[in-house]
């Protein structure tokens, strides 16, 4: 739980400790023909600071090279966030946080609910596509999928121009945790807008 007034990119004491042990060890390639000098290169960012330095990005939507110098180098810190999401570190912290809140809240399985939206993505070399909606403008679609709650468990990305009735058996197959079984005593019901109508996908 976080204090009052604090900003929603910062990690507090208590996540921290349930996290840090997923952190990505730092590995080099070793090279036999150079040795660092005492004091030659930059040392390593403390992995709690670059952290919370990716959240405010994310958070805010601003460039890397736009986050505060307190986190470190923009460049920096993206380059992080590309070695951590290359290890899997943010699935295995979004599956750690389901489990933890299915623990103590309950996933709400019964209603789901799977939606999209398109965004413009004019410098993206993968995952996108021509957006109907943007005069033909490079783009991408994210559809989510989330309990009755609004909680994240699925998100699937690809072009703007993939229609969303394409989406959605990947996205019911990319739930990141292990789904209970439907039964008679637990209906699993699954909520979608017009957008997906013709599609004959059930939750099964």
């Amino acid at each position: 739980e976080k204090k009052k007034g604090t900003q929603s990119w910062t990690i507090s004491d208590e996540l921290w400790e349930e996290i840090k042990e997923y952190i990505p060890k730092k590995q080099r390639e070793p090279n036999k023909h150079y040795q660092k000098a005492p004091g030659q290169g930059r040392p390593s960012l403390p992995a709690r600071q670059v952290l919370e330095g990716i959240f405010y990005v994310l958070r805010t939507g601003c460039q890397w090279k736009a986050a505060p110098r307190e986190y470190g180098c923009g460049s920096s810190i993206h380059r992080y966030f590309q070695e951590w999401q290359a290890a899997g570190f943010f699935e295995n912290i979004w599956v750690l946080g389901l489990e933890k809140y299915d623990e103590l809240e309950g996933i709400g399985w019964k209603w789901q609910s799977v939606d999209g939206c398109m965004i413009k993505a004019p410098l993206a070399r993968e995952s996108v596509g021509h957006n109907p909606t943007d005069r033909g403008k490079n783009g991408d679609k994210t559809q989510i999928l989330t309990d009755e709650k609004g909680l994240p468990l699925s998100v699937v990305l690809s072009g703007a121009n993939t229609h969303d009735i394409n989406l959605l058996e990947e996205t019911l197959d990319s739930i990141i945790i292990s789904r209970p079984a439907v039964s008679e005593n637990h209906p699993q019901n699954l909520c979608l807008d017009a957008g997906y109508t013709g599609s004959t996908q059930s939750v099964e």
